[in-house]
């Protein structure tokens, strides 16, 4: 057990100064809102397309919550990467994936052949809802914006 904890102790001390950085941080954040500054640009720019998902999920009014998730995908991202008020543009975007995920992703209305693909995109989505929880976290943690150097 000894020979675990001194490997242990050796290579978190080799990762620390190259993985703990904030550029790492930046990137990690960065591909955490990635889909969602995508899927709201595209949405932004191409309104009829929003428009076809909110009718496609039964979502209406339409235009309004169309336009709600262009702002809750755009802003959550923008909060996060910035660092203004990180915990609610994380919390913003956790609890919209967590809704969206229950709306588009009902695994178990779909039948057992066909159910693989819907049912791993669910929990990959309950994966991004934990993330944007300890980003939300860590942010109120520290009890102020993470916008220095990685700490923790």
């Amino acid at each position: 057990m000894s020979s675990l904890s001194t490997l242990n102790s050796s290579l978190s001390v080799k990762l620390k100064s190259s993985f703990c950085t904030s550029t790492v941080r930046s990137i990690a954040l960065l591909g955490l809102c990635a889909a969602y500054l995508q899927g709201g640009l595209t949405k932004a720019f191409n309104f009829e397309v929003a428009l076809a998902e909110m009718v496609h999920f039964g979502l209406m009014p339409a235009a309004p919550l169309a336009l709600a998730v262009i702002a809750i995908e755009i802003g959550g991202s923008l909060l996060i990467l910035t660092g203004f008020y990180r915990w609610v543009g994380a919390l913003m975007l956790g609890g919209f994936t967590f809704f969206a995920t229950f709306v588009a992703n009902r695994f178990w209305e779909v039948p057992p052949s066909d159910r693989f693909a819907t049912e791993n995109s669910f929990f990959e989505h309950l994966g991004l809802v934990g993330g944007f929880l300890l980003v939300a976290w860590y942010d109120l943690r520290t009890g102020k914006p993470e916008t220095s150097g990685a700490q923790d």
